[in-house]
Parts: C-alpha cells; sequence; structure tokens
C-alpha cells in the first residue's frame, strides 16, 4: 500500500510538575510531590474516572495524558473511534513490581494485594484509557533502554497504512518514584507537524 503523509495532530508532556498541551502549560505545582502533583492535575484537567485513584502511578500518568488528548475526541458515547495506541517505555512496571515483591517476600508477614499485583503489567495502562475513552483498536507496550523515535515512527505509520488505525496515540511513559515523565502524541492524516522521526525526538525533547 502506497505511504500516506502522516501528520502529529497535537501532543501533551508531564513532568517536571508541569502539564503541557502542545506548547501550551496547562498546570504546574512545583511544590508538590509526584503523588499529590498527579492528583491535583487529576483534578485541574476535570478528569472524571472514579478508579484513577487505585491506579498505579504508571497508568496515572499514561491515563492523565491520554485523556487530555482524547476526550474531545471521544465524548460522544455514539462514535467509536479506530485509535490505536503505541506506548513505551524502559522501566516497564518496576515501581509497582517492587510493592508487590516487599509483600511476598517476608514469609512471616505474607500478604500479596490484588490491588497491587494487578498493575505487575505495564499494558494494564492501556486497558485502563481503552475502557474509558472506548477504544477498540490495536494496542501496544514496548520495553527500550531509551525512547526510540524511529521505532514508534514506524509501527504507527503501518497501522494507519494498513488501515488497522484510523489515528495512533503513542509515545513514552516512564516512572519510577520522583523519576517520572510522559511524552504521548496523536499521529493522524490531519494536523500541522511532520510526522516525522526528526520532528518526534524534537517535540520529545524540547523542554
Amino acid at each position: 500500500m502506497k505511504a500516506q503523509h502522516l501528520k502529529i495532530k497535537e501532543y501533551c508532556k508531564i513532568s517536571n510538575n508541569r502539564v503541557l498541551l502542545n506548547d501550551q502549560l496547562l498546570y504546574e505545582d512545583q511544590g508538590s510531590d509526584f503523588t499529590t502533583f498527579i492528583k491535583l492535575a487529576y483534578k485541574k484537567m476535570d478528569t472524571n474516572y472514579p478508579k484513577f485513584f487505585k491506579m498505579d502511578d504508571l497508568s496515572k500518568l499514561g491515563f492523565l495524558a491520554s485523556d487530555i488528548l482524547l476526550k474531545p475526541m471521544t465524548q460522544d458515547a455514539e462514535i467509536t473511534k479506530n485509535i490505536a495506541l503505541v506506548f513505551s517505555n524502559s522501566a516497564s512496571s518496576l515501581q509497582t513490581d517492587r510493592k508487590h515483591q516487599e509483600s511476598i517476600v517476608d514469609k512471616e508477614n505474607y500478604f500479596p494485594s490484588p490491588a497491587v499485583f494487578v498493575y505487575t503489567l505495564p499494558n494494564i495502562c492501556l486497558g485502563e484509557i481503552s475502557i474509558k475513552h472506548r477504544l477498540y483498536s490495536e494496542n501496544s507496550f514496548f520495553i527500550f533502554n531509551h525512547f526510540n523515535a524511529k521505532y514508534l515512527h514506524d509501527y504507527a505509520s503501518s497501522l494507519i497504512e494498513s488501515e488497522k488505525a484510523d489515528e495512533v496515540l503513542c509515545g513514552w511513559i516512564n516512572c519510577d518514584v520522583e523519576d517520572y515523565e510522559a511524552f504521548l502524541y496523536l499521529v493522524s492524516k490531519k494536523g500541522s507537524i511532520e510526522h516525522n522521526k526528526e520532528e518526534i525526538i524534537k517535540l520529545y525533547t524540547t523542554k
């Protein structure tokens, strides 16, 4: 199939206690730890999903960034959007894995929590997003040593060109205690930013 001329419609970044949509600062709170910041950002963004507070930190981070980008497109419950999800990071679900390990390592105080165990796979985040926005298309979560713009570019392009998705929400969400960052962008046939490796790296690295 002939390659299509694809664009980046919008992007969202969450890091250093700041939430940005494209180049617009939506929220900032430099005085809080991650746990407090992400809850305050959730309220500021008017994100309506009570299960958010039961998620692990990685899912909260990815869910909030995704909701900012997808909410305007999926508010109409009668319209099903064919939007694929392609996420990546370097730590998988390590932070939650540690919590689960702590709950089972002491045989004298063996008390594993199902609420923690369910988030010991990074793609659980994709499930939460899909449920909230009624997405039934393909989703994948890849683990790389570092942000891999080329792979994300090629994979997203392939999904759209093969007509497996109309648009692709992809990017990077990493979370390990206070070391966290989310960078998600929406690949589409419409938009103002060229969808190529160079532009993706530029958006990711621009603070």
